[in-house]
């Protein structure tokens, strides 16, 4: 969720029992990587799967990439990425509120008007099992 423009920020909520956790607390770094519909059966694998236990690039054959500016890789299937810094931490009920910097921005130029094109881009969200994309949504029933 973006949170500042000015600097621009964004803050993502994580389970301590999530093993992204850990390694967002030990590297004061992460990404976010925006899926496409094209990848949506590998976004929720990657979603449903930890990995401590799973090899989740091997397994969805998505490619990771070096970032430019933190170290948690990108996703090259993805439409955009957004590099981030931790500034601040708040614990919030069963989660951790994580508030990053973002450091540097990817979109890929062909989801682009004079901004971010959500219908070109084709990204979907989520809330529990459902995802949404821009049309008709796909419900994860695993």
């Amino acid at each position: 969720m973006p949170i500042s423009f000015k600097p621009p920020m964004v803050v993502i909520g994580v389970s301590p029992k999530r093993y992204s956790h850990r390694l967002i607390a030990e590297t004061g770094e992460f990404v976010v990587n925006v899926p496409t519909e094209e990848i949506i059966e590998e976004t929720v694998f990657c979603g449903t799967h930890s990995g401590r236990d799973v090899d989740k690039f091997g397994e969805t054959k998505l490619t990771p990439v070096s970032a430019s500016r933190v170290k948690p890789p990108l996703i090259e299937e993805c439409v955009s990425h957004l590099e981030c810094k931790v500034v601040a931490s708040h614990k919030c009920g069963d989660h951790t509120i994580f508030v990053g910097k973002v450091v540097a921005v990817h979109i890929d130029e062909g989801v682009m008007d004079e901004t971010l094109n959500i219908l070109k881009a084709q990204t979907i969200s989520h809330k529990g099992p459902i995802y949404f994309i821009p049309k008709p949504f796909y419900e994860f029933k695993g």
